[in-house]
């Protein structure tokens, strides 16, 4: 879409540049695309979620240590670290929780010629979309009207700085990254304003194929996530090393 004029953009998804869609085209399109929305991971049942909270070698070793104290009648002791336990446990299905349950964005939009403030999820291709400096980018847009705009496309590109945008067509040969023209859903407007017709809505977006591969991605783990699991393992061994330790010597001491 990048390489078409404003014109010939609008009439590939049938959207107007002055009015917008009509409030019964828009409904109209929403039944036929679906709502501005990525696939829905699948979520394990609660009491997974929960049990994965104590899958760590370290939580093993709490465990076992509130067992070993509970036996040797160390109430108070076992006690202690069977409560660490459970708020750790707590606090980590609450934070993954809420991590699950991100708000809608709202976005706004030009139909019938009004500007109204609607659910993103609600956006269909032909939507003419408002962007204020502070905005994130509901959907994949390409711009028809640009003031001063700036954008931060690092989650998409990973460039660290702003680029500048503008309305004027590109060749077609033009990476993603120097698409000037264009606005991505996920991104976010730092400087100036700017207006665009949306082109691609919920999984068809870039960052919608983004979402798609990386679901279809057998492991996730990253280098940091690696070493914190290789860290975690030693610190156990360590932990085990020791206590076995201490466990011998009293012995030894007739305790």
């Amino acid at each position: 879409m990048h390489h078409l004029s404003i014109e010939e953009s609008l009439a590939l998804v049938g959207g107007d540049r002055e009015r917008g869609l009509t409030e019964a085209e828009a409904a109209r399109r929403l039944a036929r695309h679906g709502g501005n929305v990525l696939p829905a991971p699948r979520r394990p049942g609660r009491l997974r979620r929960l049990a994965v909270q104590f899958h760590n070698p370290l939580i093993y070793v709490l465990i076992a240590a509130a067992s070993v104290t509970a036996a040797l009648g160390e109430y108070v002791d076992s006690s202690v670290i069977a409560g660490v336990v459970v708020v750790n446990a707590a606090i980590g299905y609450r934070a993954l929780e809420a991590l699950m349950s991100i708000a809608t964005t709202r976005a706004l939009v030009v139909r019938d010629g009004r500007r109204h403030v609607v659910d993103s999820q609600v956006l269909v291709p032909g939507d003419l979309v408002v962007l204020d400096a502070g905005d994130r980018v509901p959907a994949d847009m390409r711009l028809t009207w640009v003031r001063e705009a700036r954008m931060d496309e690092s989650m998409l590109t990973g460039e660290s700085g702003t680029v500048g945008k503008h309305d004027g067509s590109l060749p077609g040969e033009t990476i993603l990254a120097e698409r000037a023209n264009m606005a991505y859903a996920g991104t976010l407007l730092t400087a100036g304003q700017a207006q665009g017709v949306v082109i691609a809505t919920g999984e068809r977006t870039e960052l919608g194929q983004i979402h798609r591969l990386v679901a279809e991605a057998a492991d996730l783990a990253t280098p940091l996530t690696r070493r914190i699991a290789e860290f975690g393992r030693l610190l156990t061994v360590a932990i085990l090393i020791l206590a076995a330790l201490t466990f011998t010597l009293g012995l030894a001491r007739g305790e």
